[in-house]
């Protein structure tokens, strides 16, 4: 085979992207191990002479060694096999044939970052002994996909989807085959709610307060290895990997845009690398405005007469908020990296929520009341993070020693003010204004530190090992006051919302892999200790949750049927350990129609997940891959609405608690397809089948639900002339159980209205409520322009039928509850990009790069 480099052949510029190769290695002494320093090494080559019509042998590059041993040779061509001879006063000279190691099999599949990570290739430390790498020649073209599915998780590159362009990262999830994210922002995967990582750490940010443009890939891994962390078991983890040190030499980006309310955002990062210094910065101004509008009905059984209460509400969203991202990275040698780097983002939102409300009994005649609600929300965060990271890697390929500190603090402020009138059933006679103000504030800090060892134990085997240590500490102080609509006095409002908590995650874990012939297995093994102290500030009240121990066991068996295709087999046992507000033993009374109170009793649940897949790699670069799964869950933690006496209001009222249910299970099939149609057209499919099953016979006599519910997502691509490219994404979701919990407690209530999501809150994780299906579609348009395609412009059309309405509802002994949801329908924005940058070989040194088809374009054009 033959390389394929974009450019003229035999081009400045097909050489220029071609001399981009780093050889290093270390020269020691055989008998003593001890370095040789002044080593002559040399690199040549056989070439064609143009003059000559004949192949030489000529010297493409040299180095001496430092006084450790060292030598780098830079500007190496990347295609071919060189003669590697060192030669040093005293001692014998060595000879060997030596090759970039370029995977033609995953450049074919448009995985650019292990594919080309090749062309920085450490040669160890050479003796005699030294083993003999030979390669042939690789085909490299095409550009990175959309999506790509790979062993152990599934890819999403951002970048590749024009309409991402502008927005924030719970956005771009929405486009991320198997995830799903609800109108309040709740992410699920499977239908379960995941761990959320950034740069495979837990983070203090939340999704709406991250730039789509920072993030540079997506990872979605659907059953997590003993490797990772053991929490999130119902789902898995969804691992934001941001922007840093993605191109050599000195290149950034400028980018802004503007959406169709006015709202815009400003953003830039810059990469500079100079001999063993490489800085980087990131910085972004992102401006928001989100409209929702709700309405819910209730039929009220849980008092006598029967109440039903309709409900409108009209929510408007203004805030910005800013990221900022600096760090360094200083190679000590050429295989060690020690990376310093921080963050901080601040930012405000400031929601605003109008309802009407109109409340009739259930009998005749009907005795009616209506009510004007507002509610005007202010909330100030700021986030300051910091990491310290070492990698070293071991002169025998495959091995290497990680560790770092991760460090984030998040501070918060909150104020509201809720004013309610009410009248008779003809408008008239207004009350005076009830007036309820709330101000809080949040803390909450996050500290984990890691280290982790690989060691390739011989050719075919391999095992990892690793220590985790993770503390998370959240504080809120809230006070509320209700005002006299006569005399204008505050009276405040005893309530038990100062609280802290403190949690303690010690883990460690083990996994070896070995392959025999066709066959590929991985076994693992993770135990985590965890302790969970919680107490309420104004009082002595305390409580605490240990698991000193737990084992969560993991295992894969992967068969390769050809170079193409393969069938993998896998397992896991994973945790959800229960949260401060589900073991909260004290009643929430600030919102009267949404009485909530955790459950002290509750017992973390624990899931099984084995799944059963196929891929098969195919020609022009696509694939397709079929996952069958099944899921099942012990001591679920579900909410569940009872009827219970209050002691305080001395009546009968709904309480929104939490539960272990005995047991949940979801079994399914999902099928990921990636078809290119020559270099024009390319079309991904992603549906998803499965069925759904609750038992909570142990809380009440026959309590299941049992839903059969699939869904489906499609993006077409199309590249047409002119560097024009069209992309346009459909989306539907059946009728699917109530999984999600969202907020505080996430209960149906009809109460404050505080929040975008309206007076009802997010949907919660409950076996009585489900959606009603739902569809809608994205439409996006983007033109390259300039020499090198540096420049772009996007248009980008959301929910462009306006339909992407969630139709929620839910059915107990007490209430009968339905609402329709619309948030942002038909959102337009418009996006500008413009990417700069020199190359220069000498900036070039051994780092953790990403090489894709957009970099090889940038190798060859920038000047």
């Amino acid at each position: 085979m033959h390389a394929q480099i974009p450019g003229r052949p035999g081009s400045v510029t097909q050489q220029r992207m071609m001399n981009v190769g780093h050889l290093y290695g270390r020269v020691l002494d055989q008998r003593t191990g001890k370095p040789v320093e002044f080593a002559t090494v040399q690199l040549f080559q056989n070439q064609f002479d143009t003059i000559t019509k004949k192949i030489v042998k000529r010297l493409v590059g040299g180095a001496l060694t430092e006084e450790n041993g060292e030598f780098s040779i830079e500007n190496l061509p990347v295609l071919g096999e060189f003669q590697l001879l060192i030669s040093a006063i005293g001692y014998d000279s060595l000879e060997r044939n030596v090759s970039f190691d370029i995977d033609l099999k995953r450049v074919q599949q448009g995985d650019w970052q292990r594919a080309l990570a090749a062309v920085n290739k450490d040669l160890g430390n050479l003796r005699l002994s030294q083993r003999l790498v030979e390669l042939g020649e690789v085909v490299v073209s095409g550009s990175e996909p959309l999506y790509r599915v790979e062993l152990d998780k599934r890819v999403y590159n951002p970048s590749k989807d024009p309409s991402n362009a502008g927005t924030t990262a719970d956005e771009v999830l929405r486009k991320v085959p198997s995830v799903n994210v609800d109108l309040d922002g709740n992410v699920t995967l499977r239908n379960a709610t995941p761990q959320i990582f950034v740069d495979g750490r837990p983070t203090t940010l939340s999704l709406d307060q991250i730039p789509s443009d920072v993030i540079d890939r997506i990872e979605v891994i659907t059953n997590p290895s003993a490797k990772y962390d053991a929490s999130g078991g119902q789902s898995g983890i969804i691992n934001l990997v941001l922007k840093k040190n993605r191109r050599i030499g000195y290149n950034g980006n400028l980018r802004g845009g503007v959406d169709r309310y006015g709202k815009f955002n400003l953003g830039g990062d810059i990469n500079v690398r100079q001999k063993k210094i490489n800085v980087f910065a990131l910085a972004n101004y992102h401006q928001r405005k989100s409209v929702s509008t709700t309405h819910t009905e209730r039929d009220d059984f849980s008092s006598s007469p029967g109440l039903f209460l309709l409900q409108r509400d009209t929510g408007t969203a203004n805030g910005q908020f800013g990221y900022f991202n600096l760090g360094t990275d200083y190679f000590v040698t050429n295989r060690s990296t020690i990376t310093l780097s921080g963050n901080y983002t601040l930012g405000r939102f400031e929601p605003f929520t109008s309802a009407f409300l109109i409340t009739d009994t259930l009998r005749e005649p009907p005795v009616s009341t209506l009510t004007e609600r507002v509610s005007d929300n202010r909330r100030r965060f700021n986030n300051v993070g910091g990491t310290i990271a070492f990698k070293h890697l071991f002169p025998r390929e495959g091995d290497e020693l990680t560790a770092d500190l991760n460090y984030n603090v998040n501070r918060g402020r909150r104020t509201s003010l809720l004013e309610s009138q009410y009248f008779d059933a003809g408008g008239l006679n207004p009350s005076p204004v009830f007036v309820q103000e709330e101000s809080g504030s949040t803390g909450f800090s996050l500290f984990v530190g890691q280290t982790d060892y690989k060691r390739k134990i011989n050719k075919n085997s391999k095992l990892e090992t690793g220590l985790r240590f993770s503390q998370r500490i959240f504080d809120s102080q809230n006070d509320i006051w209700i005002r006299n609509p006569i005399t204008g006095d505050t009276i405040p409002v005893d309530d038990f919302n100062n609280y802290q908590y403190n949690d303690r995650v010690l883990a460690a874990y083990a996994t070896f892999g070995n392959q025999i012939r066709q066959f590929q297995y991985q076994f693992g093994l993770r135990a985590e200790s965890y302790f969970y102290d919680g107490r309420l500030t104004d009082t002595t009240l305390e409580y605490a949750n240990h698991y000193p121990v737990s084992l969560f066991p993991s295992a894969a068996i992967s068969y390769e049927l050809s170079n193409n295709s393969h069938l993998q087999l896998n397992y896991s046992r994973r945790i959800d350990r229960p949260g401060f507000f589900q073991l909260w033993p004290y009643m929430d009374y600030s919102d009267s129609l949404n009485l909530s109170r955790g459950n002290p009793g509750l017992k973390p649940q624990f899931t099984h997940t084995v799944e059963l897949g196929w891929e098969e790699q195919m020609e022009n670069n696509s694939s397709l891959a079929v996952t069958a799964y099944y899921k099942y869950t012990t001591n679920m933690i579900t909410r569940y609405q009872q009827l219970e006496l209050d002691p305080e209001l001395q009546q009968e009222v709904i309480v929104n608690t939490f539960q272990n249910a005995d047991a949940s299970s979801m079994a399914g099939v999902e099928l990921s397809a990636m078809l290119n149609f020559g270099k024009r057209f390319s079309l991904s499919i992603n549906p998803n089948v499965y069925q759904t099953l609750i038992d909570g016979t142990n809380i009440e006599a026959n309590l299941k639900a049992e839903q059969f519910s699939w869904n489906a997502r499609t993006n077409f691509t199309v590249r047409l002339p002119e560097q024009i490219t069209l992309q346009w994404s459909m989306d539907y979701q059946s009728r699917n159980l109530v999984m999600q919990g969202g907020g505080r407690w996430g209960g149906p209530g009809m109460g404050t209205g505080i929040g975008m999501s309206g007076a009802f809150g997010s949907p919660p994780a409950t076996v009585q409520g489900y959606t009603d299906p739902v569809f809608y579609s994205d439409l996006s348009l983007r033109k390259d322009f300039l020499k090198q395609r540096n420049a772009s412009v996007t248009l980008s059309f959301s929910d462009i039928f306006r339909s992407r309405r969630v139709k929620t509802y839910y059915d107990t002994d007490f209430f009968y509850q339905w609402s329709d949801r619309l948030r942002d329908p038909q959102m337009v924005r418009l996006n500008l990009s413009y990417r700069f940058g020199k190359f220069d070989t000498q900036l070039f040194r051994r780092k953790n790069l990403r090489m894709d088809g957009e970099m090889l374009q940038d190798l060859g054009g920038m000047q």
